[in-house]
C-alpha cells in the first residue's frame, strides 16, 4: 500500500476527493479542512494499493495539484486493516509488478545528476577495477562492479526516452559520458602513480590473465549479458522488490572495461585500450536497449490493464 498526503487549494477539495473515490484500490480517505498553511488549503490523506497508485497520481497531476498544491507519497510497510486488504484485492494486477512513473522519474533524476559523490564513486570503482585487472583478481573486479553507480544514469536515459522527455535524457547521458571520462582520466593518473611506486607493471598487464582477459575481448556474449542485465536492472528499479539491483551491478563489465582502458592507455597499449572501449560501449548499448524495451513493455501492459478496467466499468454502468 501507498500513503498519499495531499495539500489541496481552497475550493478544489471536492474534485480531488471525487478522483480518489472513483479510483479502484483506495481506502482510508481523510479530509482535514483548513489544516494546511503553506500553501493554504485542505489536507487530504488516503491509502491506495500500489498497483492503482500510478493511475491515481496521474489523475491528480492532471488536475494540476502538483503545481497548485502538493502530492507526497510514502510506502506503507505494514497496514493492518480489512479495508486495505479489500483495496489491494480490488486493484488489478500485482503490487510488485506496478510501475510508479513519477517515482521512477524522480529516483532516476537523483541518480543521474553529475555530483561530486557520483564521480567519486565511479572513480573509486574504476581504480579498484584497475588493481583487479593488473593483478588478475576476480574478487576486486566483482567489488568494483558493485561499487560503480553507472546504472543510475543508464536507467535515467531509458526512463526519459520512454516518457519522451529529451532534457532528462540528455542530462543522464551527459552524466554517464562525463562520469566515465573523468573516472578514466583519473585512473590513468592513478595507474602511472602505482607504476612509479613499483606496484603496477606493463608485464603484468600483458601477462596471462585467465580471470580478466575477457574484459578487453568483447564477443556476442557481452551483448547478450548486457541485454539480460539491463532488463533485470530495470525491473529491479520499477518493482517493489529491488534487491536484485546489486546482482545486476556485478554481472556487466562497464567499470572493469573502463579501468582496463585506463591502465592500457597509460602504458600506450592501444590494442587493449580499443578492445576495452568496445566492451564498454557494447555493454552500455545493450543495457540502454534492454532497459528501454522493458519499460515500454511495462507501459504497454499497464495501459492495457487500465483500458480493460475502464471498459468493464463502462459496461457495468451501462448495464445498471
Amino acid at each position: 500500500m501507498l500513503h498519499l498526503r495531499l495539500i489541496v487549494p481552497d475550493g478544489r477539495t471536492d474534485e480531488v476527493v471525487h478522483v480518489i473515490e472513483k479510483t479502484v484500490g483506495t481506502a482510508h480517505l481523510v479530509v482535514l479542512p483548513g489544516a494546511a498553511r503553506d500553501p493554504a488549503g485542505d489536507l487530504v490523506l488516503c491509502d491506495v494499493a500500489r498497483e492503482a497508485g500510478d493511475e491515481l497520481i496521474s489523475d491528480l497531476c492532471a488536475l494540476g495539484l502538483d503545481e497548485s498544491g502538493s502530492i507526497a507519497v510514502e510506502d506503507i510497510g505494514l497496514s493492518l486493516s480489512r479495508r486495505a486488504k479489500a483495496a489491494e484485492e480490488d486493484a488489478p494486477g500485482e503490487g510488485a509488478d506496478a510501475v510508479l512513473w513519477e517515482h521512477l522519474s524522480e529516483a532516476t533524476h537523483e541518480e543521474s545528476t553529475i555530483s561530486v559523490t557520483y564521480v567519486t564513486f565511479l572513480t573509486l570503482a574504476t581504480m579498484i577495477a584497475a588493481c583487479g585487472v593488473v593483478l588478475d583478481n576476480a574478487v576486486l573486479i566483482v567489488g568494483a562492479m558493485a561499487v560503480g553507480p553507472e546504472f543510475g544514469p543508464l536507467a535515467g536515459v531509458c526512463t526519459a526516452l520512454v516518457r519522451r522527455r529529451p532534457r532528462p535524457a540528455m542530462r543522464s547521458l551527459v552524466a554517464l559520458v562525463a562520469g566515465f571520462a573523468a573516472a578514466i582520466a583519473l585512473t590513468v593518473a592513478f595507474s602511472l602513480a602505482m607504476d612509479a611506486l613499483g606496484l603496477f607493471s606493463e608485464t603484468k598487464l600483458h601477462g596471462d590473465r585467465p580471470n580478466t582477459g575477457f574484459i578487453y575481448a568483447p564477443d556476442p556474449f557481452s551483448f547478450v549479458v548486457g541485454l539480460l542485465a539491463g532488463a533485470a536492472g530495470t525491473l529491479s528499479l520499477t518493482s517493489a522488490k529491488s534487491g536484485a539491483l546489486v546482482g545486476v551491478a556485478i554481472s556487466v563489465t562497464t567499470v572493469p572495461a573502463a579501468a582496463n582502458a585506463a591502465v592500457a592507455l597509460g602504458y600506450g597499449d592501444l590494442a587493449q585500450t580499443r578492445g576495452s572501449v568496445e566492451q564498454l560501449l557494447l555493454n552500455l548499448l545493450a543495457i540502454l536497449l534492454a532497459g528501454t524495451l522493458t519499460l515500454l513493455a511495462q507501459k504497454f501492459f499497464w495501459t492495457r490493464q487500465r483500458e480493460r478496467r475502464a471498459r468493464k466499468a463502462a459496461a457495468a454502468e451501462h448495464g445498471a
